[in-house]
């Protein structure tokens, strides 16, 4: 309405009175492809829901935790700096949320083609509280160094702490190789890159999902502005050159007060 008619009301309750009055409710849209025609459409298949049991990954925690306390010295004086990294898969369909809507009738949203995807590596700054992030053309070994690498370029001369999960390409391949060539045979305490893993199947653990969350459900609010994929990616970058993050899973004792 501010958009559009250049109308805003002192109160609030006045938009939900006139959307009370003309049967709009707040209710989840769906994403429909333009082209797809019901009657093309010959198998159907069945969704299995399979329920996941989280457990309490303590001994991360306890690992996570400790390192950041024995390392504090050297993280405030800025010579180590530890960053937790988590990549996103962006696509055209994520936009789809909940909007205001005709009670009565189903919230459509057009996304042409399933396939638009785009993926972002992320890097949030312990002490800082900085997020870094890049795009990608896949999430693989090849993006991981390069990202990896650029942060190297970002923070010179200072040693680096990677948390993160336990993707393979976090662990072997390309990205294996390029480890043990920046660290070569230094001692532990003496590592130019080091890498912590979260636990598996915990991704509750890494505060970045938190702001892959916070990033989608602004494209969601913000929905009528992406006509095509091309401003949902701008959208969602827009979000982070604009924000900052901190919240209880950055700081250093979130891990130790969840063991409580």
């Amino acid at each position: 309405m501010e958009d559009k008619y250049e109308a805003v009301y002192k109160s609030k309750q006045s938009y939900y009175d006139l959307f009370e009055q003309a049967k709009i409710s707040w209710k989840r849209t769906q994403k429909v492809n333009p082209k797809f025609d019901e009657d093309l459409v010959k198998k159907r298949s069945r969704a299995v829901w399979v329920p996941q049991t989280w457990q309490r990954p303590k001994q991360k925690r306890i690992e996570i935790n400790e390192f950041l306390a024995k390392h504090k010295t050297e993280i405030e004086l800025g010579e180590m700096v530890a960053v937790f990294i988590d990549e996103c898969h962006l696509l055209g369909g994520d936009v789809c949320g909940y909007v205001w809507g005709q009670t009565n009738s189903r919230m459509e949203i057009l996304i042409k083609s399933e396939k638009d995807r785009q993926t972002y590596f992320g890097a949030l700054n312990y002490q800082s509280k900085e997020f870094t992030i890049e795009a990608y053309p896949a999430r693989n070994g090849e993006s991981t160094v390069k990202f990896v690498k650029n942060l190297q370029r970002k923070y010179q001369r200072k040693k680096i702490v990677l948390i993160w999960d336990g993707a393979s390409y976090h662990k072997f391949g390309e990205f294996r190789e390029y480890l043990a060539q920046v660290n070569q045979a230094s001692l532990a305490d003496n590592l130019e890159i080091t890498c912590i893993l979260f636990a598996p199947s915990a991704p509750q653990q890494n505060p970045v999902e938190d702001i892959w969350l916070q990033a989608k459900n602004f494209l969601r609010k913000y929905w009528y502005l992406c006509k095509s994929f091309w401003a949902v990616k701008k959208l969602f970058e827009l979000f982070y050159d604009s924000s900052k993050f901190d919240f209880s899973k950055i700081h250093q004792d979130h891990f130790s007060q969840e063991l409580k």
